[in-house]
């Protein structure tokens, strides 16, 4: 993780997984900048483990997992998510991920576009990206 000083004298947090992808690649898993996160495609690896499983829901728990983390990193929570984009490799997979989805996105509703597209390796199956807007929080 770093922070580095933007044009208009702002502060950006970079958040990483330690994934030799981000260095090899040259991005972060999520970048801070002021109220917004955003949280890079993110696909189903374990990162503790660098394996990844075999089916598309183990791969999108795995996704959702990791932006999680990320989120909480930068002082998000899944409720602040407003934009999301999944990327699925096979049409089939969209009926098996919408529940797993919805589990996690049911109640906060971002807008989201789904795409059947190929990924980078042929064992990614699902790949998401969110971004976040911090929300005013009232104490309880």
């Amino acid at each position: 993780m770093g922070v580095s000083r933007d044009d208009r004298g702002g502060q950006r947090r970079l958040i990483s997984t330690g994934s030799p992808f981000e260095k090899t690649a040259g991005y972060s898993r999520a970048v801070v900048d002021g109220d917004w996160c955003f949280v890079s495609g993110t696909t189903g690896y374990d990162y503790e483990t660098m394996a990844i499983p075999e089916s598309v829901e183990e791969q999108t728990r795995n996704c959702l997992s990791t932006i999680r983390a990320a989120l909480t990193e930068g002082g998000f929570e899944f409720a602040d998510v407003v934009r999301a984009h999944y990327y699925v490799t096979d049409r089939a997979f969209v009926s098996r991920v919408f529940p797993i989805l919805g589990e996690a996105f049911g109640d906060i509703r971002p807008a989201a576009t789904m795409v059947v597209c190929e990924l980078n390796e042929p064992e990614m199956k699902i790949e998401i990206e969110v971004t976040a807007l911090k929300r005013n929080r009232t104490a309880s």
